[in-house]
């Protein structure tokens, strides 16, 4: 049965000041301890993965003809005016639904779950762009250390495309809680290590990959058992770390065919 909907009319309600800030605001997640999830693709990803969302909202003029995958997903639904939905999005060409997620229980570190970890990545597109892989690839797990964009901000959602559904997601991490992990450690790097296509590449494993400009921090250097460098016959000094983490998370799901 589908869930009467509350209508809101009110730039100045509550809850919509509540949705602009998790729409706009990498942080706020934390705050309230909720995540908005904008349009069909992530709503979609997040029900074909068996989740269900708190809230779904919809702009007025879809309401009346929403799927009913959609208008069935939430407990409660909420319908806001129109001319609302350009203050409340993020995008360019605002979505006229989606839905409002309850964050996961903090997790643990799983020791033997095959990682990525994340070393001080800045860049959103990047972290979501390399969460998608993890998720194609085999990966369940992705450590983020202190300094890697925030795994639930908006940004590294629309990035992720619902890859964040199907990992174990840890962040705000320290170099020591990397020590915990019983996987080896492969570390991705520019200039030295075993040419990639070479390698014998363990699995389960985990794959460090580094701040954009810096690289892997030679505290994590030193505690992985390969490190590893990408061919680039064109001559280019180095890779986008996003694509240089797309092959090698690639090159270890080759590897176990």
């Amino acid at each position: 049965m589908t869930a009467t909907p509350l209508t809101i009319h009110s730039r100045d309600n509550a809850f919509v000041k509540g949705l602009r800030r998790l729409s706009q605001d990498s942080t706020a997640y934390r705050k309230q301890g909720r995540v908005w999830l904008e349009g069909d693709h992530l709503c979609s990803a997040l029900l074909a993965r068996g989740r269900r969302p708190a809230l779904a909202v919809f702009s007025e003029s879809f309401w009346p003809v929403a799927p009913e995958q959609y208008a069935r997903a939430a407990i409660k639904n909420i319908v806001i005016a129109d001319a609302l939905w350009a203050d409340i999005s993020a995008l360019e060409s605002p979505a006229r639904m989606g839905f409002v997620l309850d964050m996961p229980a903090a997790a643990a570190l799983d020791a033997d779950a095959p990682t990525v970890v994340l070393d001080r990545l800045q860049d959103a597109g990047n972290v979501g762009s390399i969460l998608r892989s993890a998720s194609a690839f085999g990966f369940t797990q992705v450590a983020a250390l202190k300094g890697t964009a925030l795994l639930w901000s908006p940004k590294v959602l629309r990035a992720g495309m619902g890859a964040h559904f199907a990992l174990r997601l840890v962040e705000g991490l320290d170099e020591q809680h990397i020590d915990t992990l019983r996987v080896p450690l492969l570390a991705t790097s520019s200039h030295q290590g075993d040419w990639l296509h070479r390698a014998a590449l363990p699995w389960p494993c985990g794959w460090i990959l580094g701040h954009e400009g810096q690289g892997v921090s030679p505290a994590l250097q030193a505690r992985a058992r390969l490190h590893i460098r990408i061919t680039q016959p064109g001559g280019e000094e180095s890779l986008n770390v996003g694509a240089a983490a797309a092959i090698c998370l690639h090159a270890s799901a080759a590897a176990r065919c």
